[in-house]
């Protein structure tokens, strides 16, 4: 196992560049102003509407969302796509508003000559397969999370990206969502101190099934609930909140730990219908991340808790809580005499209650649909050459994490996270 000294220099040895890195939590004002500044171009509403040609690979449930939000964006069509299901092509023609060409075998599609860009949008067993070749063919590369299955598919990427010099940008779209970014950048610049502990919830009360029309599809439609393709709650959840974790953080985690059963919908699936998972980071700081899917009571949030304060993000905004006041300690006796220590009760209830004021929300300009924002700027990244906030680093960050707590989850015990599994 390397040491996390050695782990932290190979990453810098991977020769991509990054707008925001995970690994440069700087807290000077320039780097900052220079990344939001970044970030605020990548996302702004597109100025150029010249012809952008998409191919997907993948046209599910989640392609199709993609496609919507890519389709917002001057110039940009579809022109081909790459599934095994066929029904696919029909819903996707209806979303395009015109006859996509279709191709059975991927490869196919990664053969053309007139695409601008390809969305990898498949099962999570076969990211590393379809988004290494994707690559390798000379394509940039929108590739849905988790970046890759195993650890061995990641660093896979991580090359095929850094060799073949084309943008390649991770669905972590929550990189791109207006308060997220105002949020932690405020975090990051110490306004609720530094940060100890981030706990994150996604709960639904959902079995996570899809209806199928014939029990041959089963594991084509419902390839979330198997470990075939799939990392279950932990990956297709719990990623995007890792990913924030990292962020906050300024490095990718040492340890995972995770538990989970299926408890409630005991209908054949193979993947958890709750999960836990802890992160280690440096300092003794924690990631802690719960899903159920029988009770969606806190849904998806994230609380960030800091010595001077917390931060709760959601889906639709962000909300910092300060702390009211700090412990205070008795003082001895000047003189040295043991005089006794006078001390409070260890337990009063006025102190222990949650806080339900309304904290202090932050002001974005927009409240847009942070997918529409990070297919935008991917867009941006290809027309201009530049390198996309959620890039390889940011993917390889998650991915590490999810697949661990997956492993933790097989073994019952801590797993140490590193390059090499």
């Amino acid at each position: 196992m390397i040491s996390r000294r050695q782990f932290t220099q190979s990453l810098s040895a991977l020769a991509v560049s990054a707008s925001t890195g995970v690994l440069n939590a700087s807290t000077e004002a320039s780097s900052f102003e220079a990344a939001e500044t970044d970030a605020a171009r990548q996302i702004a509403p597109a100025k150029d509407s010249s012809p952008f040609r998409l191919g997907i690979i993948g046209a599910g449930s989640r392609g199709q969302e993609l496609i919507r939000s890519f389709l917002r964006v001057p110039g940009v069509s579809v022109a081909a796509a790459a599934d095994v299901y066929e029904p696919r092509f029909t819903q996707l023609n209806r979303i395009c508003g015109h006859e996509v060409a279709v191709h059975k075998d991927y490869r196919a599609l990664l053969d053309r000559k007139d695409l601008n860009a390809v969305i990898v949008a498949t099962p999570l067993g076969l990211h590393g397969e379809h988004v290494v070749a994707a690559l390798s063919s000379g394509h940039h590369v929108y590739g849905e999370k988790v970046m890759a299955y195993t650890v061995e598919q990641a660093n896979a990427i991580v090359t095929a990206a850094a060799e073949s010099k084309r943008v390649y940008q991770i669905g972590h779209q929550y990189r791109y969502s207006p308060w997220i970014r105002a949020a932690v950048q405020r975090v990051q610049q110490g306004e609720i101190g530094d940060v100890t502990h981030i706990m994150g919830y996604w709960n639904r009360n959902n079995d996570w099934r899809r209806p199928v029309p014939d029990p041959s599809l089963e594991h084509l439609i419902n390839w979330r609930l198997y470990h075939e393709w799939s990392l279950g709650l932990i990956a297709e959840l719990g990623s995007h909140h890792m990913d924030i974790a990292n962020w906050v953080f300024g490095e990718y985690p040492e340890a995972a730990l995770a538990s989970g059963s299926i408890c409630r919908y005991h209908d054949g699936r193979e993947t958890d219908d709750n999960v836990q998972a802890i992160l280690s980071y440096s300092g003794g700081r924690r990631f802690i991340f719960t899903s159920i899917t029988d009770n969606a009571k806190m849904g998806d949030q994230l609380w960030l808790y800091g010595t001077k304060g917390s931060l709760n993000l959601t889906l639709q905004d962000a909300t910092f809580f300060y702390e009211p006041k700090k412990i205070t300690r008795p003082v001895v006796a000047a003189s040295g005499k043991d005089e006794g220590v006078v001390t409070s009760a260890s337990y009063n209830p006025s102190n222990e209650m949650p806080y339900r004021g309304p904290g202090k929300p932050v002001d974005v300009s927009t409240a847009e649909d942070p997918t529409t924002a990070a297919t935008r700027a991917f867009i941006y990244c290809v027309r201009t050459g530049t390198s996309p906030i959620a890039d390889v680093k940011v993917g390889l960050g998650s991915a590490l994490g999810v697949i661990q707590a997956n492993e933790s989850l097989r073994v019952r015990k801590e797993v140490p996270i590193s390059l090499h599994g």
